[in-house]
């Protein structure tokens, strides 16, 4: 194991108990795996390494957290006044592929995967099975998407059922790459990665990044043509760092739209009963007794990722690992619990150790 420490990072007498804490989720993935850390607390950053030949620049598969971008986008296109979140869906859809269904849903129904929809695009299943333990969405692009759009039952009344769907939020990226003229990646590039300077974050399959593996076995870099709001993302443990260094500060962000989607994006929009957690605009938001703590993770075919923040504590967290979580993976569980122990360290209740 290795570390990389910002400015600063490292110097202070908290940095052993820092580590302390970050141990359980260094150990929790399989032995072999190359996995990254990377944390932000009081301003200092630093980063963990674990593998050969992985270090803060290495490049993994974000799968799902691509969908915390996503809302981003959204929050900042509301800020420049191109959509509003109450806007519907059928506004933005091509001509001919607009179900009847589309006029109910807006995009803060996608947002927070409250339009009903199902978990994954209509015909995506069948295009998948051929490749389902490889690159299963590889063959299911956008003109496939619409074309079959038509097809999607919707499931509950928007609005009335939190239903976690890929392709409410695949929609939304399609309709916010409409709204700019400019294709999804695109558009992460102009409205994020230039701003945040993310230098290495892209949707591009074919540029150089970390293997991935699934049960031990490698697999081909993870595509979604369809779909690229909803988990094609690839970044790395700096881009990450800066990401999440902008959630905790939007003040000092710019251009001011994206200062206040950075606000806009972590505000509450509805309460799970069955949680006690808050849904914002993608990322769940779960409160504590003082502060709360704001996270989402992913998966690929090969990759496990996860992103999570504090700003009352002042730290965040970055995660990722390549490799795919199995049905007794720990990964995304632990890295949930050293976000909470991170934070209760740094609220001063002293450190609440991560399950073991």
């Amino acid at each position: 194991m290795s570390a990389v420490a910002g400015a600063g990072a490292g110097a202070r007498s908290g940095g052993k108990v820092t580590a302390d804490l970050l141990a359980p989720l260094m150990r929790c993935a399989p032995a072999g795996d190359a996995m990254v850390v990377a944390t932000i607390r009081g301003g200092e950053r630093s980063v963990l390494t674990r593998g050969t030949a992985v270090d803060a620049d290495s490049r993994f598969e974000l799968g799902s957290v691509t969908k915390t971008f996503t809302a981003l986008l959204l929050a900042d296109a509301v800020a420049r006044g191109e959509v509003r979140l109450d806007d519907p869906l059928i506004t933005y859809l091509p001509p001919g592929s607009r179900p009847r269904w589309s006029s109910g849903v807006t995009l803060l129904h996608l947002a927070t995967h409250t339009a009903g929809l199902p978990r994954l695009p209509p015909g995506s299943l069948r295009t998948a099975l051929p490749a389902w333990y490889s690159n299963p969405y590889a063959g299911y692009d956008e003109s496939r998407l619409f074309e079959l759009l038509g097809r999607t039952r919707v499931h509950a009344r928007p609005g009335t059922r939190v239903t976690y769907s890929n392709l409410g939020v695949g929609l939304l990226g399609h309709l916010l790459a409409r709204a700019a003229r400019l294709p999804y990646p695109d558009l992460v590039a102009d409205r994020l990665g230039g701003p945040l300077a993310l230098t290495m974050t892209t949707c591009d399959p074919n540029e150089p990044q970390l293997t991935g593996h699934w049960h031990g076995r490698a697999r081909p870099p993870w595509d979604m043509p369809g779909l690229p709001a909803a988990g094609a993302l690839r970044s790395t443990a700096t881009d990450l760092t800066r990401y999440l260094a902008a959630h905790l500060d939007p003040a000092v962000v710019a251009p001011p739209s994206l200062a206040t989607a950075l606000v806009e994006v972590r505000r509450p929009r509805l309460l799970r009963p069955d949680t006690g957690d808050r849904l914002c605009l993608v990322w769940n938001l779960r409160p504590r007794a003082d502060h709360d703590l704001i996270f989402h993770g992913g998966a690929t075919r090969g990759f496990t990722s996860f992103v999570g923040f504090s700003p009352q504590a002042g730290i965040a967290l970055a995660a990722l690992v390549n490799t795919t979580p199995g049905p007794r993976g720990t990964f995304v569980q632990t890295a949930y619990e050293t976000l909470r122990a991170l934070a209760a360290d740094a609220m001063g209740g002293g450190p609440a150790r991560p399950l073991m």
